[in-house]
């Protein structure tokens, strides 16, 4: 199948990314598909393969190409713990819940090393040490609640008194076995795998709407009609709305890649205990070594982007001898309101749906892992970890004051936002390469002045619950605050869960 290149509007590119690309288009068969995967990130491909290998007829659509939304714009790193600590997991599921979940991210973990083995990656994969250090005392009792509850999952771990990183810390640890990867590189040798063994791929093809009669899936994607017996969705949020939208936030999270005037970089995967937290590690892009320098994550259409990239390069500069920032990119991921993942039959969904969300900001592993477990339940196998990882689970009092919380502050905005708009008679003071959501003659415009001078206005109201977006001036992309649907300057989707763009304003009207 030919590959051709396409380009990422819309969005700032990761280093990563600029080896995305699209496979030919192709008219799906006239049959019906033991499984259509919807999303071609990590989850999807994993997934995907994993199913056409096992014997099932399988189908993937893409609204963009491979490697466009999370899995391309992941720092990439893999590792055996998680950002929901393991003390924290077994708070709210117990010995055996937070024992579970050590042992879902490192099958997730091992999955990626035996595919690189199998299908002869190569995907810049580097085992690394990775080292978390505290900088005060509230830190290293953090610190020490993480070295008891990875030591008492198995996690391999040691305190450690030399970390290489030029921050003055008061205690850290060390996490033998880490690595880190090139993702697309990653996803593209799956692809191969995938297509060799008869999988097909539609790319720039959204899926809109999914009927089901007589336990077949009837799919809408643009001109394309797909039947399957069972659907994934791998889109790292199930579209339209569901009982998902209210259990998990959206998160962006910063990344610069820096070049040093030294010449000396860290070897490692290097993390501090600060709230919001940043990262570094050291990767060889297109034969340069650059540092990666990451975090200062928010939640989605909150906080200013510019601001978190200023303040990112602030750090950078205050810590390393930086002489020049070569990328600069942000990614979204979901926080759980529980602290783990949801994998597995989607709630109140037709039967054969399945769904995947709520990685936090540990997707290479919880994507891997996520891959099999669907794959199993598809096949009928089913798995050890669907009790554990139930979309549909219940818990009434962890995570309940989280869950309030989050969806107090989705009512806030739905609200709030509509009130703070403010009314102008005129656009002319909108800057080229600006938006702005304001109020003109009594309507609600998303306004945006391109760099030609051209004003590109949009109802702001998202198609997926009717909150009001906000512009992302670094991304150039409108953003839902509520629950993390993304649009471009046309209004197109970039991500979901909306499924539908936002409603331009004609010439007549604008």
């Amino acid at each position: 199948m030919t590959l051709i290149n396409l380009k990422r509007d819309g969005t700032r590119n990761s280093p990563w990314q600029s080896l995305s690309s699209s496979a030919a288009r192709v008219r799906p068969e006239d049959k019906i598909y033991d499984c259509l995967i919807v999303g071609a990130g990590i989850t999807g491909m994993t997934a995907a393969l994993l199913l056409q290998k096992a014997g099932k007829a399988t189908i993937i659509t893409e609204a963009h190409n491979i490697g466009f939304g999370t899995t391309g714009g992941t720092s990439a790193h893999i590792n055996t713990f998680a950002d929901t600590t393991y003390s924290e997991a077994e708070s709210a599921f117990g010995e055996e819940g937070a024992q579970g979940f050590a042992d879902a991210i490192n099958e997730g973990f091992e999955l990626i090393k035996t595919n690189i083995d199998i299908y002869g990656i190569k995907c810049d994969y580097e085992p690394k040490t990775g080292y978390l250090y505290a900088e005060n005392e509230d830190e290293v009792k953090m610190l020490d609640d993480i070295y008891q509850g990875a030591t008492k999952v198995g996690v391999p771990v040691k305190y450690t008194d030399e970390v290489p990183t030029p921050v003055p810390f008061q205690k850290a640890l060390a996490f033998d076995g880490q690595a880190q990867f090139h993702p697309i590189k990653y996803l593209k040798g799956l692809l191969k795998a995938y297509l060799e063994a008869g999988g097909t791929l539609l790319e720039n093809t959204l899926v809109e709407k999914i009927v089901t009669e007589d336990e077949i899936h009837n799919v809408q994607a643009g001109e394309n009609k797909i039947r399957a017996k069972n659907v994934i969705y791998a889109t790292h949020m199930p579209p339209n709305i569901n009982v998902l939208n209210f259990e998990c936030a959206p998160y962006r999270s910063y990344v610069l890649a820096v070049k040093l005037h030294s010449g000396k970089y860290p070897d490692g995967l290097i993390y501090d205990c600060q709230e919001p937290y940043h990262y570094v590690r050291t990767h060889v892009i297109d034969g340069q070594k650059l540092l990666l320098i990451g975090g200062l994550d928010h939640k989605t259409g909150h906080e200013e982007p510019e601001k978190a990239f200023g303040d990112l390069e602030k750090y950078a500069r205050k810590y390393y001898n930086v002489s020049s920032v070569k990328y600069r990119w942000s990614s979204q991921y979901y926080v759980p309101v529980d602290g783990l993942p949801y994998i597995g039959r989607m709630p109140l969904a037709a039967n054969g749906i399945y769904c995947a969300t709520g990685y936090n900001g540990n997707g290479m592993m919880l994507g891997s892992v996520a891959a099999q477990i669907l794959a199993d339940l598809v096949s009928g196998k089913g798995s050890k970890y669907e009790k554990l990882f139930n979309p549909g689970r219940i818990k009434p009092i962890d995570g309940f004051s989280e869950f309030v919380k989050e969806n107090a502050d989705v009512a806030y905005h739905f609200v709030a936002d509509r009130l703070n708009i403010k009314s102008t008679d005129s656009l002319n003071r909108l800057k080229p390469g600006t938006g702005k959501v304001v109020e003109v003659d009594g309507n609600k415009i998303a306004a945006y002045r391109d760099d030609d001078g051209t004003i590109h206005v949009l109802n702001p109201v998202c198609t997926h619950a009717a909150c009001i977006v906000s512009w992302n001036s670094e991304e150039k992309s409108w953003d839902c605050p509520c629950h993390g649907a993304r649009y471009d300057i046309d209004g197109n989707v970039l991500t979901g869960p909306a499924t539908k763009g936002l409603t331009r304003i004609s010439d007549d009207e604008n």
